[in-house]
């Protein structure tokens, strides 16, 4: 996929990860982005750093965990940009806890950080599969293939949403629909200053652990990945080999896991 000139949505773009993006993309020569976030005014905020330049960089306000949002979004974007060549699926929420949670907290990571990647797909994989080309790009998390040790909704609903980008790219591959699954560790955003915030142990020593990458490194990481048609994309070193190691003897990685939280950082 050549992203100059391309036509994109940008969900969760008004901070963060999304944010970075939304930059990277107009440097990168992107002729359109929508940039959707929860909160308007942030997403005002990222377009109008973009103002008067040769992007037309619009905010749109949606709800990830709406399925009739994320349709009108879709919606909006067709009619505005002609069609719409990358979705990229941002949302997300760290959820401190394990299934001591009440029901509402699993459901809400659900329709957070599962459901909201059902739902682009949902309204914009007819459309891409017609044209016979169009990328989605799903930003999942490391913990989608490790786990988030003292956020049992996150790990979970994350390890879904791997599940649900294979599924996609092995199932739409041939219709001129590529996929990249986006798998970082630890990033300098809100969410992570949230959930140290909240006195996450588990999350407090993988960051203090691991590489901490800022959110413009992860951006451009997901664009080279883009170009390159790569399904998996980690911006982190360290996350392939650890996997690898996981299924090479996944009785020896939990008893490492376990030592890991044992040990103080």
């Amino acid at each position: 996929m050549d992203v100059k000139d391309s036509m994109v949505v940008v969900t969760g773009g008004g901070a963060g990860i999304g944010a970075a993006l939304v930059d990277l993309l107009v440097a990168e020569g992107a002729a359109g982005i929508l940039v959707s976030d929860r909160d308007l005014s942030a997403a005002e905020q990222v377009a109008a750093r973009h103002a008067g330049g040769a992007a037309r960089v619009i905010a749109r306000q949606a709800d990830m965990t709406s399925g009739e949002d994320i349709d009108r979004l879709v919606a909006f974007a067709e009619r505005t940009f002609g069609h719409i060549d990358i979705l990229c699926s941002n949302a997300g929420i760290m959820t401190t806890g394990g299934v001591e949670l009440p029901a509402g907290d699993w459901d809400l990571a659900w329709r957070i950080n599962l459901m909201a990647h059902v739902h682009a797909a949902r309204a914009a994989l007819p459309l891409m599969v017609r044209r016979g080309r169009g990328h989605f790009v799903n930003i999942v998390s490391a913990a989608g293939m490790l786990t988030a040790p003292g956020a049992g909704p996150y790990s979970v609903t994350k390890h879904a949403a791997v599940g649900l980008a294979e599924w996609m790219a092995i199932t739409y591959g041939d219709q001129g629909i590529g996929v990249s699954l986006v798998c970082p560790g630890a990033v300098q955003t809100g969410m992570l200053a949230a959930s140290l915030a909240d006195g996450n142990e588990g999350v407090r020593r993988v960051a203090a652990t691991s590489a901490v990458l800022d959110a413009v490194s992860v951006a451009r990481a997901i664009v080279e990945g883009v170009i390159a048609d790569r399904f998996l994309i980690t911006p982190h070193e360290d996350t392939l080999p650890n996997t690898q190691r996981k299924w090479n003897d996944p009785d020896r990685w939990i008893r490492g896991m376990r030592a890991f939280l044992r040990t103080t950082a």
